[in-house]
């Protein structure tokens, strides 16, 4: 085989930046069951017409096909594509299986999920994302949308990385304002001040005249109202100052000071209003979310989403919902990319067990097994070299204590310090430390 091309944008880690991901997802796994969330998986690949029912992704979706065309094969197979995201899946998941599930369900979903981007710091075609989503039937009380932030800081609050702060806004507030400006396409005048950070204020007022409509008057106001940013309710005062009514900006006013005080009493400072949120996919109906990371804003979102009231409707029967997702590859990415998180060692193994002779080989195995049962992640050495040769092996990998079976008894030693103690397979344990690779932030110089 010749030498591979790397393509972009589809990440494989080393095994120690695999183990750091592990940990990660653990973490996150065990904070959302705390929170009372199932686990979900969903197929990776979904209609192409559900795929481009909502939002800007046209040009994201990798479609999915066979090299060789089968005229006789299933009908609709030429017409699947890669899921972009998790929600929409999710949505459908809903709807087909809505007589097995009991509402409010809550479920938890981590999967890769894949998007034809222009490959980037960490933007992926190819990463994992973590989700969190709460659907209802009918109605779902806004309170659910208040608990969102809750659970994410909890999660990235169990994580050695730099804290985060999630910016929130609500798109009725949008809506209702571009409305009360006299806008006729609030849908058009969201997506263009989503564009606020890529291309700065003027070319946002360019593009409003140009998609919604706006007159330079409406467009001014719309970027004014995009400029409040508070770290409490204060941001419906600045709001009221603009000098615009609505009964669906009154209602998302409402709706976001709930969501901001909810996250203050919990964690302060954990959440921002900030009216510049808006979020590109058109499904969301109430609160948005996104998260950066400090230190790392540049780069921006790590962990985003929204309520959504008519993405799974089904008939007469609807099933609105609201979720956020963590970018972990993107996350993971981007502290990778910094050298910002270390793992103290390269592999699982804590214990090598020495072999003093091919034939003694089986004592060793039993000894690895003893260790094993215990919860001791073990390995035996590979050959029966001298010891000294066999010590260099677990020095090389980072494991941290070598075990020498004997006649007249066992003896464990830590090749670091060079302590060597008597030892019984049944009862010896590690330090706690050392018993598992640690995760943590990266030493200044390591």
């Amino acid at each position: 085989m010749s030498k591979p091309t790397p393509i972009s944008g589809f990440p494989e880690w080393t095994p120690a930046q695999r183990m750091i991901e592990q940990f990660v997802l653990d973490r996150i796994r065990a904070t959302f069951e705390l929170y009372g969330f199932a686990p979900l998986e969903t197929r990776s690949v979904e209609p192409l017409d559900q795929l481009l029912r909502k939002g800007e992704t046209s040009k994201e979706v990798y479609v999915l096909r066979r090299l060789q065309a089968d005229t006789d094969g299933p009908a609709g197979d030429d017409a699947l594509g890669l899921h972009f995201d998790l929600t929409v899946p999710f949505a459908r998941y809903v709807l087909e299986n809505a007589g097995k599930l009991q509402f409010p369900f809550r479920r938890y979903q981590i999967q890769k999920v894949w998007r034809g981007e222009r490959p980037q710091e960490g933007r992926y075609r190819e990463f994992l994302q973590a989700d969190i989503d709460i659907v209802d039937r009918d109605t779902l009380p806004a309170h659910y949308e208040a608990e969102m932030p809750l659970v994410i800081g909890d999660a990235l609050r169990s994580l050695p990385i730099p804290p985060v702060r999630i910016q929130v806004n609500n798109r009725k507030i949008c809506e209702g304002f571009y409305r009360g400006v006299g806008l006729t396409d609030p849908e058009a005048a969201l997506r263009a001040v989503d564009k606020l950070d890529k291309i700065g204020p003027a070319k946002v007022a360019e593009l409003l005249a140009e998609t919604a409509g706006a007159s330079e008057a409406q467009a001014k106001a719309c970027l004014a109202l995009a400029e409040i940013s508070a770290p409490d309710a204060s941001f419906a005062d600045a709001v009221r100052a603009l000098g615009v009514t609505d009964p669906l900006l009154d209602e998302g006013i409402a709706e976001l000071t709930a969501v901001v005080e909810t996250a203050a009493a919990h964690a302060p400072g954990l959440c921002v209003a900030d009216l510049r949120i808006a979020r590109g996919l058109d499904y969301y109906t109430g609160t948005v979310y996104e998260t950066q990371m400090i230190g790392y804003e540049r780069f921006g979102s790590v962990c985003s989403g929204g309520r959504y009231d008519n993405l799974a409707s089904s008939g007469t029967a609807r099933f609105p919902g609201v979720g956020i997702s963590i970018g972990v590859t993107r996350l993971l990415g981007l502290l990778f990319g910094a050298g910002a998180l270390s793992v103290s060692r390269d592999v699982p193994t804590c214990v090598l067990v020495a072999v003093s002779a091919e034939e003694e080989r089986p004592a060793s195995n039993k000894v690895a097994e003893a260790l094993r049962s215990r919860g001791i992640p073990t390995e035996v050495s590979p050959s029966a070299a001298k010891f000294g040769k066999q010590i260099r092996y677990a020095e090389r990998r980072g494991i941290p204590y070598v075990w020498f079976p004997g006649d007249g008894g066992d003896e464990v030693k830590d090749i670091r310090s060079g302590e060597q103690v008597a030892a019984a397979a049944g009862e010896w344990t590690p330090p706690r430390a050392d018993l598992k690779p640690l995760v943590g932030p990266a030493t200044a110089g390591a």
